[in-house]
């Protein structure tokens, strides 16, 4: 059964402080330490069969009664855990995956529609599920691993496919096993081979992580990065300097004509200068003549360049 719309925080909210109330006690799950126990714990609730499981779910869809809502849960805890010891391999620990997968539970168990006439573990699981693959995607990598439902499918199957392959883990796919693997998910080629290399390459790294484990003072990962970029002062600097050089060329080229401004530009300001027989056409004078107009206005301009900068070093010095 499809998955009706996106965990919403407010519906889980809501759910939750109805479970709060009620008289039975729901185990609260906090770090690895506690996880057997937990494990413990929730054996401790029955099974419902298939009426108490629907009474108790027409009590709550037609009432919010708080001690229905908690039953439903907590008879469906194991349901979780068993789900979610199918995702370890992604290295997170169990204990989120579980409370991931109980923040699903808890939307299942708020949607669920008893006469329908199927039962709520049917139901539930794909909350518990999308709840816990959700989880993985936002903290396998800072950087999104899969957008799209597609690319969502490769990476929650790629490593089964590559099982069923033998093809080796840590090595990039054949052709092959690329071709076999994109047509059964129904991705291109190269979203295979892109998604296997980052998987390869695991999950974040922190920087603070030391060079050598167990170490004192062997250095962070962070020492060892470089930034081969200009430093920041640098290049504010060489902007300032860009700027008036800019500032200076436009100044200086006010003291040449408009005929001197024009064959100077065209010949040594432009991406593509024109020829000395394009600008002699213009002007209907000879190529030597141009030449010499473009000599002489940069010789100018030099002359005019050097003086504004002296004036600006030294201003009010003649």
């Amino acid at each position: 059964m499809p998955i009706r719309g996106p965990i919403q925080v407010a519906d889980i909210r809501k759910i939750g402080n109805i479970v709060s109330k009620s008289k039975t006690t729901v185990p609260a799950l906090s770090g690895e330490q506690s996880l057997n126990r937990y494990l413990s714990e929730i054996k401790k609730y029955p099974v419902l069969t298939a009426e108490q499981e629907y009474m108790l779910a027409k009590r709550y869809a037609e009432h919010e009664d708080p001690e229905a809502a908690a039953q439903l849960v907590s008879s469906h805890l194991r349901l979780v855990a068993k789900i979610a010891m199918g995702y370890r391999g992604y290295g997170l620990p169990v204990s989120d995956l579980i409370s991931e997968g109980n923040v699903g539970l808890m939307q299942g168990v708020k949607k669920f529609e008893p006469d329908r006439g199927f039962r709520l573990a049917t139901y539930a699981m794909w909350w518990i599920k999308a709840s816990i693959q959700e989880f993985i995607l936002r903290s396998w990598s800072l950087v999104k691993m899969g957008t799209t439902a597609a690319q969502k499918k490769l990476f929650f199957n790629l490593r089964r496919m590559k099982k069923q392959l033998e093809a080796y883990e840590d090595t990039d796919l054949s052709p092959d096993d690329v071709t076999k693997i994109a047509t059964d998910l129904g991705v291109p080629e190269q979203e295979v081979v892109n998604m296997n290399r980052r998987m390869m390459m695991g999950g974040d790294g922190s920087l603070n992580t030391p060079m050598r484990n167990g170490e004192e003072g062997s250095g962070e990962w962070q020492d060892w990065l470089t930034d081969d970029r200009p430093l920041q002062d640098e290049t504010v600097a060489d902007t300032e300097e860009a700027q008036v050089r800019h500032e200076m060329l436009g100044e200086a080229m006010e003291s040449l004509n408009e005929r001197e401004q024009h064959i100077l530009t065209e010949r040594r300001l432009t991406e593509k200068p024109q020829t000395l027989e394009e600008l002699s056409q213009v002007y209907d004078v000879s190529r030597e003549r141009i030449r010499q107009i473009e000599v002489r206005a940069f010789e100018k301009l030099q002359k005019a360049m050097q003086r504004i900068a002296g004036d600006r070093l030294l201003p009010g010095v003649a």
